[in-house]
């Protein structure tokens, strides 16, 4: 009867955490393009790509295609696979549908997977339902990076398959889970770093165990191999490199001793933005009472499995901070691949591990009687409603951010395209004080670019244009040589800012480009979110001042002499 009980009661808790999760993914569904969604690699890059992709009718163009709309020709290659999930929800919906869908997707399979990894390895006890369903949901409701996919939110499900197998205790579902997981989400984002972990733990049961467990191993094997003929597209530009990209300069290893170990308690207690945990004012107050109250004693294996949770959780941060410390330079110059692959995303584990400590420590506590219980119920209580205070409609309203139809205003580049009266192919433009993306969203064909992977030819041809202002800003001198994602048109005097909004009185007084190089690139207009006083002494006319209610921007159109 009690497990009856439990078992009606947990159902209740199931049902519940799915009401609440709908409820977190409403305002996407309910405001469309009227929603606040997150702008840094996100808005500003990658909805964009999708749509450049698919509009360029190149989703599966040969290894060595072009896509003509962005910096005169950029590779095929640099937009990633065609074998994956969000390319596919771009292809078939609209965009902001396509990202909302995939949204709900991950945070469904996230939800289902860590639950059914504790519930399976770790808080097995019918009565601790409270624990594994809301852990399960915090976790779910993580602000990830939207495109990562299940790159990160999907690990819990990929372990929970890897450790039946291990144990012997598989079915189809577990294998149907590693063929189908590579397929929404990324290897190097993510599942190559669980994949090596996965590697070790197999490494371990061979040298402690003393048992080569030989389908455990096929099993990473299997998920790996789908992974690498999924990304075909990486893995060629990684054997048969054509010409040096932008990733060829990137120096990464730059911070001093103090410098680094600062970071390390910073992601220790605050996290990464690409995987996002909001763990500081719940989950780390409760590790650290936990681990306090088991330190002394002998420990059982509940107990050391947190001990090893609790410290590899440290021991992430620490690597990926380390991974930036000026140390490593020389070794980082001798071996490119140490630049161009950034391996400090071992810590994007965190997620997994950071949610598995929270689970097995409030377990832990559980177990020292109802006082303890009553502490374990308020912590998933709070750390549920952190994640909700945390939903995107909630943050970038508030940090007054433009919503994704203000973000791309749509309406307002159509009138810029009609006043220009040309196809829009036979013309370049680029921004100032907004980002390129949004151009590129509307069809333009752009100069500039948010892109990771490019000719490193092209990046020193338009570094030519934005040499001068290179010169007066050590800051965006050291930004775009060194790493250079953002191809941008950068201004001294504006920084690394570029989303000037329409109420913004921001002015440009003392531009310097080399617009002779641009011209020659085949530039012709420049979109500007600020007025520039001396456009003429830089060979810019201004045309026009495009304003629309339904847009965050006010741009001011400039052509080229």
């Amino acid at each position: 009867m009690k497990f009856y009980s439990n078992w009606s009661q947990e159902k209740k808790h199931l049902v519940l955490a799915f009401i609440l999760m709908l409820i977190y993914l409403s305002p996407l569904f309910i405001l469309g393009e009227n929603a606040h969604i997150r702008v840094h690699d996100n808005l500003d890059s990658n909805i964009a790509w999708y749509k450049t992709l698919r509009n360029s009718g190149e989703l599966f163009g040969g290894l060595n295609s072009t896509i003509p709309q962005i910096i005169n020709g950029l590779p095929r290659n640099a937009y990633g696979t065609e074998f994956s999930g969000i390319q596919w929800l771009n292809n078939i919906f609209p965009p902001m549908l396509a990202y909302s869908f995939a949204q709900a997707i991950t945070r469904v399979f996230a939800f289902l997977g860590m639950y059914l990894l504790l519930k399976k390895h770790f808080i097995t006890l019918k009565e601790n339902y409270m624990i594994r369903v809301w852990v399960s949901l915090a976790f779910a409701l993580t602000p990830f990076w939207p495109s990562g996919m299940l790159s990160t939110l999907g690990m819990p499900l990929a372990l929970w398959a890897f450790l039946n197998i291990r144990s012997g205790k598989h079915n189809w579902k577990d294998w149907i889970t590693l063929i189908l997981l590579p397929f929404y989400s990324s290897f190097v984002l993510g599942f190559f770093f669980f994949l090596t972990f996965m590697g070790f733990l197999w490494l371990r049961d061979v040298i402690v165990k003393k048992k080569p467990n030989l389908v455990f191993f096929l099993s990473i094997l299997l998920m790996t191999l789908i992974y690498l003929g999924i990304e075909y597209r990486l893995v060629y530009s990684l054997v048969f490199p054509t010409e040096p990209t932008s990733r060829n300069e990137f120096v990464s290893s730059t911070l001093g001793f103090w410098h680094t170990v600062r970071l390390v308690f910073k992601n220790y207690f605050l996290g990464h933005t690409h995987v996002l945990t909001l763990h500081t004012l719940v989950i780390v107050p409760l590790s650290f009472i936990t681990f306090w109250t088991i330190k002394n004693k002998k420990r059982n294996l509940t107990e050391r499995r947190f001990y090893y949770l609790f410290i590899l959780n440290f021991l992430l941060s620490v690597w990926y901070a380390f991974w930036f410390y000026k140390g490593w330079k020389p070794l980082k110059d001798h071996y490119q691949l140490l630049n161009t692959f950034n391996f400090a995303r071992f810590h994007f584990l965190r997620p997994l591990i950071i949610y598995m400590m929270f689970a097995v420590g409030g377990y832990l506590l559980w177990l020292k009687g109802k006082g303890w219980q009553k502490f374990v119920k308020l912590c998933l209580v709070v750390q549920v409603l952190v994640m909700f205070c945390a939903n995107d409609e909630i943050v970038y309203r508030v940090a007054g951010k433009p919503s994704y139809k203000q973000f791309y205003a749509v309406n307002q580049f159509t009138e810029i395209a009609k006043y220009i009266g040309k196809p829009k192919n036979s013309y370049r433009v680029a921004s100032i004080g907004i980002h390129p993306a949004i151009a590129q969203y509307n069809g333009f064909y752009t100069l500039d670019t948010y892109n990771n992977f490019y000719s490193l030819k092209y990046k020193h041809q338009f570094r030519k244009i934005i040499a001068p202002e290179l010169k007066k800003s050590p800051l965006l001198e050291n930004y775009f040589d060194h790493w250079g994602g953002r191809c941008y048109i950068f201004v001294a005097e504006l920084g690394k800012n570029y989303e000037f909004k329409k109420n913004s009185n921001v002015r440009i007084h003392h531009l310097q480009l080399n617009m002779s190089v641009f011209k020659k690139m085949g530039g012709q207009y420049i979109f500007s979110a600020v007025p520039i006083d001396n456009a003429k002494s830089n060979d810019l006319v201004w045309k026009k001042t495009f304003d629309n209610k339904n847009s965050a921007w006010r741009i001011y159109l400039y052509e080229v002499k």
